[in-house]
């Protein structure tokens, strides 16, 4: 019998924003996992734009690189895309899948597609209802026919969220 956690899942409500926080790309000197986050010692963000506008650092733990971002204008960033929002960057979280590219800004981002993915029940809260992740969740990655897919696709990101050697990075994520 399944658990009840697999059976049933109730939309928490962040929207995609909120796990831009850390995100997972590849690096642009040797092509391993970098990581694109927060400048240290910025306060916390007050409004969902701010996730997209504050200063950001990148750093890659196997080549050493480093580099900084800031922008110089406010206004509307889409997020979404294979890209990351700051440096342009590949993400580091792409496979193929139902014949499209399923991808993920980090390994948290891949835990909650998978609950929402897995589950019989999905039901959503009020609380950000029309812009949390899951509700902007294109339908191909909902519907039920493709579940088993998608599951073993969001798997494959979560191996790859470990791992950080360029010959690890999916054919994706070009």
């Amino acid at each position: 019998m399944p658990s009840d956690n697999s059976v049933r899942h109730l939309d928490p409500g962040p929207a995609l924003w909120s796990y831009a926080e850390l995100i997972l790309v590849a690096c642009p000197k040797c092509g391993g996992r970098a990581t694109n986050l927060r400048r240290p010692g910025l306060p916390a963000a007050r409004y969902w734009n701010q996730y997209y506008y504050e200063p950001r650092r990148l750093i890659c733990d196997r080549c050493g690189a480093v580099a900084d971002w800031s922008s110089e204008h406010n206004g509307s960033r889409q997020p979404g895309a294979r890209q990351d929002p700051h440096f342009g960057l590949p993400l580091w979280l792409q496979t193929r899948c139902c014949g499209r590219v399923l991808w993920a800004y980090n390994a948290a981002q891949v835990d909650e597609l998978s609950a929402y993915v897995s589950a019989l029940l999905r039901e959503r809260s009020r609380r950000n209802s029309s812009i949390s992740l899951v509700s902007q969740m294109p339908l191909w990655m909902k519907r039920a026919d493709n579940r088993a897919e998608v599951s073993a696709g969001l798997a494959r990101l979560r191996t790859l969220a470990g791992r950080s050697e360029p010959a690890d990075r999916s054919d994706a994520a070009y």
